[in-house]
């Protein structure tokens, strides 16, 4: 049986790639000129150097980022420590009369103390009970609050890589997202990011990286403009130290 389907699989392709070669081969005839049968060369990887050395400073980093994340109907607040983000957070969620709010499972986020600072709210947070369903429970909060792996300046975005105690429903699916940056993850340029990603392999990658721009925004055939479909709404982005 298993001998007769593998046979099956190579006959089916050995077909394929037939169809394939009469098709190329009869587009080839009408041009007029040999079917391409050798990859073209490409003297030149990856972004060039002028590229890699470009850097804006620090404050440089946080005004292009604002006008960027602002620029597409998300929200951004300067903000010195962990305690006032605790404190932006808390008046936040009271003005929104937030219920339920669900965080990520790291030590920076428990240090705010989110369920001293919401008397009025449940505070959950991801895989802290592994016998809960946390998909059911993330589409379920008012507010979801995760800590950025990184962010980059020119094109506005925030990476968020996916793990067991950093779910990507939290950032997906609460109608509001709450994204902390700080100030050191704030790159120049996406390569400074993707670059952590090839140094470590391919065994290393996590099972999720998330560029987040802003709020959801869908739009139709017509250009119908929708926000909030496929992930939060409202999105802030707050910049920490």
């Amino acid at each position: 049986m298993g001998d007769s389907h593998q046979n099956w699989l190579f006959e089916m392709e050995v077909e394929s790639r037939s169809k394939q070669t009469r098709f190329i081969n009869g587009i080839s005839a009408k041009l007029r000129r040999p079917m391409v049968t050798e990859p073209p060369r490409h003297p030149y990887r990856g972004a060039p150097d002028f590229w890699n050395d470009y850097e804006w400073d620090e404050g440089e980093r946080i005004k292009r980022f604002t006008a960027n994340f602002l620029s597409v109907g998300g929200h951004v607040q300067r903000l010195a420590n962990m305690e006032e983000a605790r404190r932006f957070i808390a008046d936040k969620a009271t003005e929104l009369s937030a219920r339920y709010v669900l965080r990520y499972n790291e030590p920076e986020l428990a240090s705010l103390d989110l369920e001293g600072a919401l008397p009025n709210a449940r505070v959950s947070v991801w895989n802290e009970d592994p016998a809960q369903y946390w998909k059911a429970r993330a589409a379920e909060a008012d507010i979801g609050v995760i800590l950025a792996d990184y962010a980059a300046a020119y094109t506005g975005s925030i990476t968020v890589l996916s793990s067991k105690n950093k779910g990507r429903s939290v950032s997906l699916l609460p109608t509001v997202l709450m994204a902390i940056i700080p100030i050191d993850r704030l790159k120049t340029r996406l390569g400074e990011i993707m670059v952590h990603f090839d140094e470590g392999g391919r065994e290393s990658l996590p099972a999720g990286i998330h560029f987040i721009s802003g709020p959801s925004r869908s739009a139709d055939i017509e250009n119908d403009l929708t926000i909030g479909v496929h992930g939060p709404g409202v999105v802030y982005a707050l910049i920490v130290g």
